[in-house]
């Protein structure tokens, strides 16, 4: 991880005194005798006709923004890296942010060539673009499906879950940037039920509540994530890189839970462990540097529902540990039973298939009499309402995606304020992708929305806005 120098001029900047000098004339004799040649007057006042003010302003040349338009008040895109120009206007600038990614070779590597989707779709022989329920797939991700068909390992999860760890660490390496802007550190709490501990990462960009102390204003609040893979993969490394985004684009303090995985510890293990750290967080948040009770849930998948479940279960709760104040769940499962139209539609060739939903439920609920319990299907709870706002965001051409509608929906039936976000050309674990510029937009984008419905829900009104 290299030493980063100060962020460069914008293209349209003056550097220094190097271009506000004027040249005057030459030292030469000649020089002298040309700079003082008299000028007929006829020539002056066509000259001062044409010739701009010398102190005219210049406008500065646009920089990129999220989606190319202006950034809405309340609840549009934006990044952690904010120019503002005046009281109405927030401008996104990629290549201030990109300063603050370090990218391994590997994942170079894998950008480079998956910025050109028309030719590696031409050397595997698949031009044509994939359509579904009226949706077009990214060709991007078009691409990077069409690579993993043809030189991944099988389409069948592998029979031993440690070989698939091992292979979702490695694909994880590759797949994302790892910000360079956000402190880490490892903690081990104490768990809850049967697990003697669980391990976490603290996630804080730099300068984001420094010198603030407790009890003043200025403290971050927090979000706990929760980390995708089935209940049976995933952990801390793999989400490494979602975390440090979310952390370096909320300007949250983000707590990332490794929580008890499957067939090992099946359900209810990991819901033990996810309601254990939520609870820690809230008790020890003052140790923390958050702000007092200005917790949220978040996660991807798995961790999505697992998200909503604590959602549902500190409802009601002891007053120490309250509810979440906002809650963001990426494509979720939602119920158990696997039957929805998406399930049969786009369940075969997207990455995760119909079939390996199937697998991760055997080894996370092997007893089929749980699949009704609302901890293991939160779309199945008797009441919804009372809960925290909710971000709902699924994907097109994932096999979960009316996993996240239908939850989506029973939410604003209970009354919850829920913003629904469906990424049509996108495919189930996009947000870990940010080796495909869109997917990488996007994800930083949610990032983005769920910082800010945090502050939206403590009440908070934006600077900028």
């Amino acid at each position: 991880m290299g030493v980063m120098g100060p962020p460069r001029e914008p293209s349209g900047a003056l550097p220094g005194n190097a271009r506000s000098t004027a040249k005057t004339g030459s030292a030469t004799p000649a020089g002298r005798a040309k700079a003082a040649r008299p000028v007929a007057p006829a020539k002056v006042a066509r000259a001062k006709a044409t010739k701009a003010p010398a102190t005219r302003t210049r406008t500065p040349a646009a920089r990129p923004r999220v989606g190319g338009q202006e950034e809405p008040a309340a609840d549009g895109p934006a990044g952690p890296h904010r120019q503002r120009r005046d009281r109405s206007r927030v401008l996104y600038s990629r290549p201030i942010q990109r300063g603050y990614e370090h990218w391994p070779l590997a994942t170079r590597v894998l950008a480079a060539l998956l910025r050109h989707p028309g030719l590696v779709l031409a050397v595997l022989g698949t031009r044509a673009p994939v359509e579904r329920d009226g949706r077009v797939l990214n060709r991007n991700t078009q691409a990077m499906v069409a690579l993993a068909d043809r030189y991944g390992t099988s389409r069948q999860p592998p029979p031993d879950p440690a070989t698939m760890r091992n292979q979702a660490r490695i694909s994880a390496r590759a797949a994302m940037p790892v910000r360079t802007d956000v402190h880490v550190s490892g903690r081990i709490i104490p768990g809850d039920k049967g697990s003697a501990s669980i391990p976490v990462r603290v996630y804080r960009q730099f300068g984001v509540g420094v010198g603030v102390g407790p009890g003043e204003q200025g403290r971050p609040p927090a979000i706990v994530y929760f980390h995708g893979g089935g209940w049976t993969v995933g952990d801390l490394d793999t989400h490494d890189g979602i975390c440090r985004l979310l952390a370096a684009t909320s300007r949250c303090l983000v707590v990332s839970v490794g929580y008890r995985l499957a067939p090992e510890h099946p359900f209810p293990a990991a819901v033990d462990d996810c309601l254990a750290a939520y609870a820690w967080v809230h008790r020890n948040g003052d140790e923390l540097g958050i702000a007092a009770g200005r917790v949220g849930v978040m996660g991807d998948s798995a961790g999505g529902t697992l998200a909503a479940v604590v959602a549902q279960q500190t409802l009601g709760g002891p007053d120490d540990v309250p509810p979440p104040w906002a809650q963001c769940l990426i494509y979720p499962a939602s119920d158990s039973h696997l039957d929805t139209e998406s399930l049969r539609s786009v369940g075969d060739d997207f990455l995760l298939t119909h079939a390996d939903m199937e697998f991760f439920r055997q080894q996370y609920l092997p007893d089929r009499s749980r699949w009704n319990d609302p901890r293991a299907s939160p779309l199945l709870a008797d009441d919804l309402t009372g809960l925290a706002p909710a971000l709902v965001v699924t994907a097109g051409f994932d096999p979960l995606r009316d996993d996240g509608l239908h939850y989506a929906e029973a939410l604003r039936k209970g009354g919850v304020d829920v913003e629904y976000r469906c990424y049509h050309d996108q495919i189930h674990g996009f947000m870990n992708m940010g080796i495909l510029p869109d997917s990488f937009a996007l994800a930083t984008e949610v990032c983005d929305a769920m910082g800010r419905l945090m502050r939206r829900s403590a009440g908070v009104v934006e600077p900028w806005s």
